[in-house]
């Protein structure tokens, strides 16, 4: 029994997400930390604050490096981030001379918000992509059923006769503007030392961090460790994107429940009415978008970030921000399923 649905030992059939949630894991994470620390002795090297044979044993060693895992849950546990413990680890593997130029002019929060944004842009390629193949479909979907007439809706009564191009097109048309925003979304690096001045690096600072942010394949911006905006925007498009797709998800509900403007297949079984087909896939999509809405109001509250670092406010992103990536893909997966599962729409006719 876990207490997320997303990774439930059976729930997660229904609203887990096998391909993303890898990004998620213990393992994903500490090795988009390790190739930050990496990239960062590197760009100072580049610009001769590190020596370059320093920078290379550093890359070596973070690329081969395998930590504790137990000691990172322990230290975690006191220190509240896992950073001190990891660079501590893995400054006794780098040993001397090279270890003091490990982390150097960095904090944890560099570390912690870069491998968040490293792990965002691959995710933000894979639901671009699926927001793709779902308005590819949904384009069969018209060019198959799209001039059969159907019943416009309005406030829930019958209005007036629409066709079903009509429907998908109310469907279909914000997924093109959320896959653009995903394709050029820049997520950028977090690189501000201890209290966002880069102090360390004195007037060195602009020049490793553009470097940094290249090696990484991240925006060069300056810090924004306590201005969250990047999170917050991106919590917001995820929201929208499962939004549309309870749309989706609700019209097809409620054509199955009319019965006579839909038919489905790969519905779901009823334990008492062999009969049904419940659709299931629709029911998950109205409840992924209320859910994302709902965590959206959480993803704001943290944009309240006093002074240079909030700690009550970064963890609040830790645990919102990751559900509602997994549910926003879900939704995508369980959209491309169910308009994959429309036999028919629209009063049947026969299309010359």
């Amino acid at each position: 029994m876990t207490v997320s649905a997303f990774d439930h030992p059976f729930l997660s059939g229904l609203l887990g997400d096998e391909e993303i949630a890898p990004y998620f894991s213990v393992e994903t994470d500490v090795s988009a930390m390790l190739a930050f620390e990496a990239a960062l002795a590197r760009a100072e090297a580049v610009e001769g604050l590190v020596p370059h044979e320093a920078a290379r044993h550093i890359s070596e060693v973070c690329m081969a490096f395998g930590p504790d895992f137990l000691e990172l849950r322990t230290a975690t546990a006191q220190d509240g981030v896992v950073v001190a413990n990891l660079v501590k680890q893995l400054r006794t593997v780098v040993g001397a001379p090279y270890s003091d130029f490990l982390h150097l002019g960095a904090t944890s929060q560099d570390v912690i918000d870069t491998s968040l944004m490293v792990r965002l842009k691959a995710i933000a390629f894979l639901l671009s992509n699926r927001l793709s193949d779902l308005s590819m479909v949904f384009g069969d979907l018209d060019r198959s059923f799209g001039r059969n007439p159907l019943m416009g809706r309005t406030r829930m009564q019958a209005a007036i006769p629409i066709t079903v191009s009509d429907r998908i097109r109310a469907w279909r048309t914000p997924l093109d503007a959320y896959r653009d925003r995903l394709t050029e979304q820049r997520l950028p690096l977090q690189f501000g030392g201890a209290a966002g001045t880069l102090d360390k690096l004195a007037d060195r600072a602009d020049a490793i961090r553009a470097t940094l942010a290249q090696e990484l394949g991240l925006s060069d911006i300056a810090q924004w460790q306590s201005q969250r905006a990047v999170i917050a925007d991106f919590a917001s498009l995820l929201s929208l994107i499962s939004g549309s797709l309870g749309k989706f998800g609700q019209d097809v509900a409620l054509l199955a429940q009319a019965g006579e403007e839909i038919e489905l297949t790969g519905g779901g079984g009823s334990s008492a009415m062999a009969h049904k087909q419940n659709p299931v896939a629709a029911e998950a999509l109205v409840a992924l978008a209320r859910f994302n809405a709902s965590l959206l109001s959480g993803s704001h509250q943290s944009l309240v970030h006093e002074q240079e670092r909030s700690g009550a406010a970064w963890m609040l992103e830790w645990l919102i921000l990751p559900q509602m990536v997994m549910a926003s893909a879900a939704s995508l997966r369980l959209a491309l399923e169910l308009a994959g599962n429309i036999k028919e729409i629209g009063a049947k006719t026969h299309n010359p």
